[in-house]
């Protein structure tokens, strides 16, 4: 594709869509065209790029090679697209736009967290904005922030990355738990005989924590690892294995005893949450006035 053309955009946007529906067919409620459409939408995009992007058939639906590289540079183009539409609707006095939000996963019980506020504040502000939120792990959003297919993310980052900035926002107390079923369940609390129990027990680690995991329960290996908090939780309910988690999250199955912190006293950290975005990126106004709107959010609740 020598130049770009409104309706290699719109060729572009229908791509996405089927990618993100997983096939033409689950794409047709969210682009409220038939799937003929879609296919000759596709037949053509495919046409103008010399390139074969998907697979379509009995087999179902999958992406090429070339498919999976267009679609993440079709990612970076249409928040490109939206940047650029966010910068020039400040010459007409409004913000609008899209705004492409990544947060890690199940932080909506963390009552410190300022983000609901943010929000609030910054959509009673009349902005004609859209927000979409992908739910990531840390490194994902990290890649996600520096590719540009992310305006920004919120979350715990252990390893910071060359290219982005970290700002802290808030921290997110998390402690040891067993389930119910766990000898530790039943054990007197900071004993030797719980210390015992503690290093004789199978260990879920956070896989973006594991060496800090390991660390404070002095232990050499994981018995499993988990890329999510909801993972986490599932194997420390089945009782057979122990696991840091944050205290909010954890606080609804210590109510109705089915989880137990352990070592409180000696086991609670805090773990900074920041916002990430990219270094050197020129920020457009709407993502400057949702930022703004964090540290405002941030401070109140602070």
């Amino acid at each position: 594709m020598k130049q770009l053309h409104d309706v290699d955009l719109k060729l572009v946007r229908v791509f996405v869509a089927v990618v993100r529906h997983g096939g033409f067919s689950a794409a047709q409620a969210a682009l409220n065209v038939s799937q003929s459409t879609i296919s000759e939408q596709m037949t053509t995009l495919e046409a103008r790029l010399g390139l074969t992007l998907c697979e379509r058939g009995r087999g179902g639906f999958r992406l090429t090679e070339h498919g999976h590289a267009t679609y993440e540079a079709a990612q970076r183009l249409l928040l490109a697209v939206e940047s650029f539409c966010m910068d020039t609707s400040v010459l007409a006095q409004r913000i609008s736009g899209r705004l492409q939000l990544g947060l890690i996963d199940n932080t909506v019980t963390d009552e410190a967290s300022p983000l609901p506020a943010a929000l609030q504040r910054f959509l009673a502000l009349g902005h004609d904005v859209q927000i979409d939120i992908y739910i990531g792990s840390p490194a994902e959003l990290e890649a996600r922030v520096l590719d540009g297919r992310l305006h920004v993310a919120i979350g715990h980052f252990p390893l910071q990355v060359a290219g982005l900035d970290y700002t802290l926002l808030y921290d997110e107390a998390d402690g040891l738990f067993c389930g119910k079923g766990h000898p530790l369940h039943a054990a007197e609390q900071e004993s030797d005989a719980q210390q015992e129990l503690i290093s004789a027990s199978r260990v879920a680690a956070r896989a973006f924590l594991q060496e800090r995991d390991l660390r404070l329960l002095n232990a050499r290996v994981a018995s499993a690892t988990v890329d999510n908090v909801e993972a986490q939780a599932i194997l420390i309910l089945s009782g057979a294995y122990i696991g840091f988690l944050p205290l909010h999250y954890a606080q609804r199955w210590v109510d109705s005893d089915r989880m137990r912190r352990l070592r409180p006293q000696s086991l609670e950290t805090r773990w900074p949450f920041t916002v990430v975005t990219r270094r050197g990126m020129a920020m457009p106004a709407l993502l400057r006035a949702f930022i703004d709107g964090l540290r405002f959010a941030g401070t109140a609740t602070g």
